[in-house]
């Protein structure tokens, strides 16, 4: 298969970046840090922001002109900031959104087309729990992954009509940057890689719109419908 995964430069990102190359596959590592980006092996490395525009129409088209095709998309860069909402400036606000949405939606946009000429795709984006739970200081994360996955729930119900599954995926905690402080009470990287690529080989006709959890389904967001699962909407 051929890979594209953004945010591969640490954490979760270079894991199954790691992990996909042991099996086999091809990979397109993107991530902004370049020295991180260089200690991956194996892959095709790509240095770019993820929050502009041009640089994720660039290295997608990029990678199907290298690789002929594009198998799997994987959106799972990303990054937290702990601040009260008062205390948040609008340009940070705008970069988290960029990082987290607008940075999948353009991947998607432009990786879509290509998966529909091939007949094949699939599409995992990374969510998180505190995109359902209310917790202090999460505001601006929280948001950003609550519209990841309404993004992916949208566009999962605009490729029905081919072979291409567009889903979610929870890491769970897990022992990356993003804490700021190494937690080895937490999961290592290479734990999630399993099932990701679970969600990144399912079958023909196989779940679409959904989020993942170690390899399950998972009611994300059900808190919000009194305990019960949201309907599903595809």
């Amino acid at each position: 298969m051929i890979v594209l995964i953004t945010g591969a430069g640490s954490g979760i990102g270079r894991a199954c970046a790691e992990g996909f190359v042991h099996d086999g596959d091809t990979v397109i590592g993107v991530d902004i840090d370049g020295d991180r980006l260089a200690e991956v092996e194996g892959i095709d490395r790509v240095v770019a922001d993820v929050a502009e525009v041009h640089s994720v129409e660039a290295f997608v088209t990029g990678a199907v002109a290298r690789h002929g095709r594009l198998d799997v998309l994987f959106n799972n860069a990303g990054y937290a900031l702990r601040r009260r909402v008062e205390d948040l400036r609008p340009d940070e606000w705008e970069r988290m959104f960029a990082v987290h949405v607008l940075s999948a939606l353009h991947a998607m946009r432009v990786a879509i087309p290509i998966m529909r000429a091939q007949g094949y795709g699939r599409i995992v984006n990374t969510v998180s729990r505190a995109g359902e739970l209310a917790m202090a200081s999460t505001s601006a994360y929280s948001v950003a992954k609550a519209a990841l996955w309404t993004l992916t729930r949208s566009v999962a119900t605009e490729v029905r009509d081919v072979d291409i599954l567009v889903n979610a995926l929870i890491p769970g905690p897990t022992n990356t940057a993003i804490w700021g402080v190494e937690r080895p009470d937490l999961q290592r990287p290479d734990v999630v890689y399993p099932h990701m690529r679970y969600v990144a080989t399912l079958p023909t006709g196989g779940p679409n719109g959904r989020v993942f959890w170690n390899s399950q389904e998972y009611p994300f967001m059900s808190r919000t419908w009194e305990g019960r699962v949201p309907p599903d909407p595809i």
